[in-house]
This record gives structure tokens, C-alpha cells and sequence, in this order.
């Protein structure tokens, strides 16, 4: 399963997007480091389900509406110069060791400063901790290899390409190939057998946005100062009220208004049944939602698996005439795959065993079979055919 991790300063609102976004019990408090240790839980993504396009009835979609699970992280607040050990340090960045893109969470109304502490809507620069997560990660990855560079280097000498390999076993973790190295080598013009420890900074920078996209999530947006938030909207921050969107869960679960995560509106079941307070709360987020569509967290996710790590949803089937599995259930399961995937792909994702007894693939909805490298396509229906059982 794909995972994002939720990263910034402390007290940007990480853990209220998280809570939010999860329905996680996660403690939420207005200091520093309230989240020492990370937080796990499963968000996800929404789509159009297929079987909309298909007119058959599926039970696990609401309203046509599908949501595929996504690990979600939410790691201790970072702070600059982490890499040296200030604050929660190093731990905070072995945590992202793990995930496939990151939320770069910040606080929009510029009501914290860069250690996290209030200083009243305004008075930071949120573009300022725009710029500084990329640079702690650069330094932290840099760290990695400075500590095996001298031992690289030494065991690559007179051996072709052994530097380069070297660097990527050192990088194996962050998913960085031989590949990566060399392409990073050439668009810099860096020359590896010649660099000292500190000409590898940038090449550490190239490094960091191969291995962790980054989407940044501007907090707070409906506190932020009108100049603040056009400058956020110049530099294409993806804007949130977290606050908002736990709020909305929270009056779904009570029964209080019918929403479903990445809608642009939400609907009262009984405005009678409303005190003033909670009619007042409810029209404030309404506000809110108009700016942005909604409240932001569930674009978010969705910008960050479908545009950062370019994926699209794909459903395997048994049955490609009744689009079910052998119970009879209509698209049992939905799949999180990188575009360019194939069927082959798709089923080692099902099973290893299937991917290794692999036959053939049928495209369920031409009824037509498909090439073992035929590219799929976000919403295909594919019936794996496998000499595995």
C-alpha cells in the first residue's frame, strides 16, 4: 500500500489534518512537539468508481464515489537545523524514510514561526518554511552519504562505473537506482570522481525530489492575511482548513449533516435539531469550503497520489462479464498502480504467484484480451489469467 507522510514545523496543524484525514485517535494540542513518536493511520484517495461506467451495482462505493486506501504518517514537527540534532533531529527524518511522497504541511495564517511557537496571524513567512523542509532533507540525505563517501570512493577507483553504484547501494532505502545516479551526474555536470564531500550538496538536493515528492499544504488558509495567501496561491500551495474537515467528520459520525470527504458542499439532515452554536460553526466552514472548494484535505491526498506519484486506479476481476469476483462480488478491489503499468503488474500486485503463473489478461469492459505489456489506464476492469490457482 502506497504511503504519505504528513511533515512541517511543529504546531503548523499536521496532527489536525491527520486526525482529520484518518479519524485517528491523535493527540492535538497548540505547542511544540505534542507528537513525539509517529503516528499511523489509513486515509485515502477518492475516485470515480467503475462501476458507474459499467451500470451494475457495486456495494463498495458510496454514491458512485470510491475510496482506495493509502498508508498515512504523521511524524514529529521538524524544526531547522534537525539534521544536527536540534529538536526531535534525525529520528524525524528516518521516520520519512518510508514514505512515498510527502504532505509538506505549513502554517498559511504565518501565526507561528519556525520552531513552531504562536506569534499571532501575520507575523512569519510562511514562504520561509517553504523552502526549509527541502533543505533539512538535502542535509540529512547528505549526512548518509558523507558518512560512506570516503569508503565509496576508495573501493570504486580504476572500476568504471563502481562509483555510481556505490552511491545507489548506499541510497538502496530511498528506492534510488544506478539509474538515477547517473541521470542526476549528467543534468548537473557534476563530475562524482573528482567531487569533495561538499560539491555532493546539490547532487544530495536531486536526490531528495527523485526519492520524495512533495506537495505543499498551506494550513490555515482561511486565517491567513489576504497578502499571504496570494503569495502562497503564486507558488501553487494546495490550500487546507484541516480544522474544518474534522469537523465536518465529526458531524457525519454524529449524524448531523451528510458529507462525504472531497465534497465541495455538505447537506444539514435536521436544522432543527441544531443549536446556534453548531448553525454558526456550520456556516463559517460553509464560507470556507466556497474559497476552496471544499476543505482542501481530501484534494490534498488526491493531488499527491495522482499528480505527485502519477498513479491511477485499477479494478481486478474475475467474472469479466459480471465484473465480480468468484463470491459474486462487483469489483471486490481496487488498485493503486503507476501509470505505464501493465497486466503483468497488475498481477504480482494481486498475488506473486499469479504474476509468476501469468497467461493472459482480458480488458473487461471490450471483453478483448490484452497484451502482457499493454498500458493501463486509470478505471480498466482486467480479468488476470494465470496458471497459478
Amino acid at each position: 500500500m502506497l504511503t504519505l507522510a504528513l511533515a512541517g514545523k511543529p504546531n503548523c496543524g499536521k496532527t489536525t489534518f491527520f486526525k482529520a484525514a484518518t479519524m485517528a485517535n491523535a493527540e492535538i494540542a497548540n505547542y511544540p512537539f505534542t507528537t513525539i513518536n509517529p503516528n499511523f493511520g489509513v486515509a485515502y484517495v477518492r475516485t470515480k468508481c467503475a462501476c458507474t461506467e459499467l451500470k451494475v451495482k457495486c456495494s463498495h462505493c458510496v454514491d458512485g464515489v470510491r475510496f482506495v486506501p493509502v498508508n498515512l504518517i504523521d511524524v514529529a514537527g521538524l524544526v531547522p537545523d534537525a539534521h544536527k540534532g536540534k529538536g526531535l533531529g534525525n529520528q524525524f527524518l528516518d521516520n520519512l524514510r518510508q514514505a512515498d511522497a510527502i504532505l509538506h504541511i505549513i502554517d498559511a495564517s504565518g501565526g507561528t514561526d519556525s520552531e513552531g511557537n504562536p506569534v499571532g496571524v501575520g507575523n512569519h513567512d510562511p514562504a520561509e518554511d517553504v523552502k526549509f523542509l527541502g533543505f533539512e532533507m538535502t542535509m540529512w540525505v547528505h549526512g548518509i552519504l558523507a558518512k560512506h563517501w570516503s569508503h565509496i570512493s576508495r573501493q570504486s577507483q580504476g572500476k568504471g562505473n563502481a562509483l555510481e553504484q556505490g552511491i545507489a547501494e548506499t541510497f538502496t532505502g530511498l528506492g534510488i537506482t544506478y539509474e538515477d545516479v547517473r541521470d542526476i551526474e549528467l543534468n548537473l555536470k557534476i563530475d562524482l570522481v573528482h567531487a569533495t564531500v561538499d560539491d555532493l550538496i546539490p547532487f544530495c538536493a536531486e536526490v531528495v525530489k527523485i526519492s520524495k515528492p512533495m506537495l505543499v499544504v498551506g494550513n490555515k488558509f482561511d486565517e491567513a492575511p489576504e497578502a499571504l495567501r496570494a503569495k502562497l496561491a503564486e507558488a501553487k500551495v494546495a490550500f487546507v482548513s484541516a480544522a474544518s474537515e474534522l469537523a465536518l467528520r465529526n458531524a457525519v459520525a454524529a449524524n448531523v449533516i451528510k458529507y462525504l470527504p472531497g465534497d465541495e458542499t455538505f447537506a444539514v439532515a435536521n436544522e432543527a435539531t441544531l443549536s446556534p452554536a453548531q448553525k454558526a460553526g456550520l456556516t463559517k466552514i460553509a464560507e470556507v469550503m466556497k474559497q476552496c472548494k471544499g476543505t482542501g484535505v481530501q484534494q490534498a491526498i488526491n493531488r499527491a497520489v495522482f499528480e505527485l506519484l502519477d498513479m491511477i486506479v485499477v479494478y481486478p476481476v474475475e467474472d469479466e462479464n459480471h465484473y465480480c469476483n468468484k463470491q459474486g462480488d462487483v469489483l471486490p478491489d481496487a488498485f493503486l498502480m503507476k501509470k505505464g503499468s501493465t497486466p503483468h503488474d497488475l498481477a504480482f500486485q494481486v498475488h506473486t504467484d499469479i504474476g509468476k503463473g501469468f497467461l493472459y489478461a482480458v480488458d473487461a469492459k471490450t471483453k478483448m484480451r490484452i497484451k502482457e505489456n499493454h498500458e493501463l489506464k486509470n478505471g480498466d476492469v482486467i480479468k488476470i489469467v494465470s496458471a497459478a490457482k
